[in-house]
């Protein structure tokens, strides 16, 4: 006979303390199990009770015992639970023991046996729930058993766990599901959703959870994966996000993180190593600073703040821009096409400077004025000293010119009997202030600013580079050295010892003659000029600016720095007669030493103050 539902309730709360002392408890699950089956197999629904539907409801198939039959289905019924067959059929155990029993509720053999059952269930339900871990069919067989619990003894605390367990067990399986679902679609969940989440949410319900411990470590190595793979086509800042990602997996990640951070740390230097030296490249090359500063660009896109690499190749590339193949304060000499050198030179550093004299500074003229920046957006190479007589000499040998003194037969010297200057036939470049014959070594007189220019052609020549005669700018720029003050060593009124060669109230002619207007309590041990080089340099490494002999450059003299060059480059008009002489000089008073002093000098004036130096393009 067919059970009836009010009878089979009846035979489950009659069961309900019966079943309570056997099984153990389990895991936790839950979800929905064997929904639709067949008329003839076990059905599992989800009841209208959400509080009570933790898992499905079981309902029995039913079992048709024919009259005088109990005792074959009572051995039908041990045989099935003997061989674990318990509720799946009509032939299972606990419905053969359910239908006994609402056939006879006083069946005693059909109560033990089903109180067997029901224990059976239970063992059942927790091993299939140790098993279920990663296997979707023992989980289901774990929830379907819970159901079958829940049907005969609701009210068991273990039977109650058994279903917290299921729960629990089918919960987990879904998020390690889904996590592995978005893993494969290659959703990390590096924006806080996708995998990552789902596998975090399942070890926050089973911390030791082995499936979802798996899962986030595939994250962590997907997210590496990404991060070699952006370093791979050199998008390093990709690699960087991903590398971050991976560290943000778990705390016990970070020596895997590390390991992969070095590997996309040296496949970067590799890169940026590549880009300086083809930077290096470029920059040997004439016409290679443009490319040079685009392999930067690139080397500043990959680079981390403060690589040491980028910045000296950023250094080499400043130098080149403003120095070319130099380094400020670099010395050198350019081979003649005789076989000698040229003047030594010094590369003066770029930059920018308050040219002329302000208002207030004691001594100046109208002519200093107005004061005024100029600006250098490249060094430029200097003589380290004035041109010499050797130098010079050379210049006349090898070229057969005839300097302007020469020519004329003529130039004014220093006269130690009047003690003032005066022309003197046959004084020349050879000769030295007084007219008697120059040392190699001393500063070269009696040169016009067009013998100056003449030899600046001539060595031009003779090495393949570009010399000239100073700008104004230029001279008043190496000789203040970043000094704004009045004089080229500061504002104190004497200079210091060993600066230069000045008019000095010490100094002594060979006749014991003075000077009038001197810096008081200063000397140098020279009457007239000194051999170039004897006294210190200035801060960027030039002997004798200050002193010694004043020297031609290429501007043509304005009575004011109106309207001047504000970038440095002489101020010269074809044809003018009227040159600039600057630079302190040994006869000169300390008003004519300053920094900011200038005079006019007609262009083919000779004497025994005036000299010269040049500088060369780099």
């Amino acid at each position: 006979m067919r059970a009836s539902g009010q009878a089979l309730l009846w035979m489950v709360l009659l069961l309900a303390c019966a079943c309570s002392r056997e099984p153990e408890s389990a895991p936790p699950a839950a979800a929905e199990v064997g929904a639709g089956q067949a008329a003839d197999r076990p059905s599992v629904t989800v009841s209208g009770d959400e509080s009570q539907a933790v898992v499905g409801v079981w309902t029995p198939p039913p079992v048709e015992l024919g009259e005088g039959e109990r005792g074959q289905w009572r051995q039908r019924a041990a045989e099935a639970l003997e061989s674990g067959r318990l509720f799946e059929d009509g032939s299972a155990a606990v419905p053969i023991y359910l239908a006994l029993l609402q056939a006879d509720p006083d069946d005693r053999t059909a109560r033990r046996g089903l109180q067997r059952a029901t224990g059976a269930v239970l063992a059942q339900a927790r091993r299939a729930l140790a098993d279920a871990a990663g296997d979707e069919a023992e989980l289901r067989r774990a929830e379907q058993l819970a159901a079958v619990a829940r049907a005969l003894a609701p009210d068991d605390p273990q039977v109650q766990q058994l279903q917290r367990d299921a729960e629990a067990a089918r919960r987990l399986s879904t998020l390690n599901r889904a996590g592995e679902d978005d893993l494969r679609a290659g959703r990390l969940g590096e924006q806080g959703n996708g995998a990552l989440a789902y596998f975090r949410d399942a070890l926050a319900l089973q911390p030791d959870d082995v499936r979802a411990l798996q899962g986030r470590a595939a994250v962590e190595s997907a997210a590496i994966g990404r991060a070699e793979q952006a370093a791979r086509v050199l998008d390093f800042a990709a690699a960087d996000r991903w590398l971050g990602h991976a560290q943000a997996v778990r705390e016990d990640g970070a020596g895997a993180v590390r390991e992969a951070r070095q590997r996309v740390e040296a496949a970067r230097n590799a890169r940026i190593a590549a880009l300086r030296d083809a930077a290096l490249r470029d920059l040997v090359r004439g016409d290679g600073l443009r490319a040079a500063r685009a392999r930067l660009d690139d080397m500043l896109q990959i680079a981390p703040p403060g690589d040491p690499v980028a910045a000296q190749l950023r250094e080499r590339i400043d130098l080149a821009t403003h120095y070319g193949a130099f380094r400020p304060g670099q010395v050198f000499t350019d081979a003649l096409a005789d076989g000698h050198r040229g003047p030594q030179m010094v590369v003066v550093p770029h930059g920018a400077f308050r040219m002329g004299a302000l208002d207030a500074e004691p001594g100046a003229t109208d002519a200093e004025k107005p004061a005024h920046y100029v600006r250098f957006d490249r060094g430029f190479a200097m003589s380290l000293t004035e041109v010499t007589v050797a130098e010079f000499g050379r210049f006349v040998a090898q070229s057969g010119a005839r300097p302007r003194a020469t020519r004329r037969g003529n130039s004014i010297v220093y006269d130690e009997r009047s003690g003032n200057f005066a022309r003197r036939s046959g004084a020349d470049w050879r000769s030295g202030y007084d007219g008697r014959p120059a040392a190699p070594n001393d500063p070269v007189l009696h040169v016009s600013v067009r013998d100056a220019e003449a030899y600046a052609a001539w060595l031009s020549e003779q090495t393949g580079r570009h010399y000239r005669l100073p700008s104004e700018a230029e001279f008043e720029y190496a000789l203040r050295a970043g000094n704004p003050a009045r004089f080229p060593w500061g504002d104190a009124a004497v200079p210091p010892e060993g600066s230069g060669n000045f008019a000095g109230g010490n100094d002594v002619s060979p006749s014991g003659r003075t000077w009038n207007n001197a810096f008081v309590g200063f000397g140098d041990g020279y009457w007239g000029p000194a051999p170039v080089g004897r006294f210190q340099p200035n801060a960027w490494g030039l002997h004798d600016l200050a002193g010694n002999v004043s020297e031609w450059v290429a501007d043509c003299w304005h009575a004011s720095y109106r309207r001047a060059p504000a970038d440095g480059a002489a101020w010269f008009n074809p044809g003018c007669r009227a040159r600039v002489v600057r630079g302190g000089v040994w006869s000169g008073s300390p008003a004519q030493t300053r920094s900011a002093w200038r005079a006019s000098m007609d262009s083919d004036m000779t004497n025994a103050r005036i000299g010269f130096r040049l500088v060369r393009g780099i």
